[in-house]
């Protein structure tokens, strides 16, 4: 309701029991609803299969080969607008190959749906991924120009995409989001204690799982750089400044997991990873962690959400205050039986 009522450009429809409940909201708004429909290309999107959404086993959209009787049942809706027509295939994508597959099996539909209803759009969904291995996500200066260090450039997903979507002529919508903001955001944490097993040795920091799960979820990759060292140009901190004036390399490296104070296993950054040596009160910066960081966040095991900073230049603010342990039960209350 509060879509249609600031004038939303469109609704990405991804079923058609959606479509019927957006086509009765709207009728009893005396409002049309314009939609497209996300279609469901059915192809794989090599990547890790939480964030594969465009296969036919998937829970997204409608398959391809149903999606013209859908649209065709949605223009006779009273309060309904066919306005486009929407994919997403996936998330972070490092190959070009699965958005060109997934354009080109949708573009016969398209060009049907222009012919018959007018629609002004195709979105092509979000996915681009980017480097969480590699110099640039570590601090390197060159994240836009290095051509070897990035899984895919912006260049090359242009490139490569442009002359299946030419032929569309028609306005073409995508979501770029953790290309924007994932390498632009790091996790902060410190060193609580290192502690020694007979098996192996753990850097216990004050981050947890809860902070960012992306690696106990997906077990995704992030490199741990020592701040003190950040700022130079290689990963890991491959070198650090001594007097802010010569180059030298780093101390030698050895293996250890890097975990959480969560009260579960899964509770771990960085597992047998080879790290400079680490000491209780070191300051490290978990990269990458600007997209699918604090969005993910949670309270679990009764932790407060740490505060948030902006960083422009040698300009500093704080854009989110830290929770503390009275906001945890802010919301509560207790029951009168």
């Amino acid at each position: 309701e509060y879509a249609l009522d600031q004038s939303v450009y469109s609704f990405n429809v991804e079923s058609e029991a959606e479509l019927d409940y957006i086509n009765k909201i709207a009728s009893a708004k005396n409002q049309r609803a314009p939609i497209a429909l996300r279609v469901n290309p059915d192809v794989e999107a090599q990547t890790h299969q939480y964030i594969s959404t465009g296969k036919s086993e998937n829970k997204f959209g409608i398959a391809l080969e149903r999606a013209a009787k859908v649209y065709e049942r949605a223009s006779k809706m009273p309060a309904i607008t066919v306005r486009g027509v929407q994919m997403h295939i996936g998330s972070q994508i490092t190959e070009a190959a699965p958005f060109v597959a997934a354009i080109e099996k949708i573009a016969p539909l398209v060009l049907e749906l222009k012919s018959k209803y007018a629609i002004e759009f195709f979105s092509i969904g979000g996915g681009l991924g980017i480097a969480y291995e590699s110099s640039i996500a570590s601090g390197s200066g060159d994240w836009w120009t290095s051509q070897r260090s990035h899984p895919l450039t912006i260049r090359d997903y242009v490139d490569a995409i442009l002359p299946p979507l030419t032929r569309l002529g028609l306005r073409i919508l995508l979501e770029p989001g953790r290309l924007l903001v994932g390498n632009a955001g790091i996790l902060l944490t410190r060193v609580r204690y290192v502690k020694e097993t007979t098996q192996k040795k753990f850097a216990i920091i004050d981050a947890g799982m809860n902070d960012l799960i992306r690696p106990a979820l997906y077990g995704s990759y992030h490199e741990i750089v020592p701040a003190e060292r950040l700022g130079g140009t290689g990963s890991v901190a491959s070198k650090v400044r001594k007097d802010d004036k010569e180059v030298v390399p780093p101390p030698p490296g050895e293996k250890m997991d890097i975990v959480g104070p969560v009260c579960e296993s899964g509770d771990f950054f960085a597992q047998e990873r080879e790290v400079p040596e680490l000491r209780a009160g070191d300051l490290l910066a978990v990269m990458s962690a600007g997209a699918y960081g604090f969005v993910m966040a949670s309270n679990y095991n009764s932790r407060p959400l740490p505060a948030e900073a902006l960083v422009r230049g040698d300009k500093v603010a704080l854009i989110r205050k830290r929770q503390a342990i009275d906001d945890l039960v802010h919301d509560e209350v207790d029951p009168i039986w």
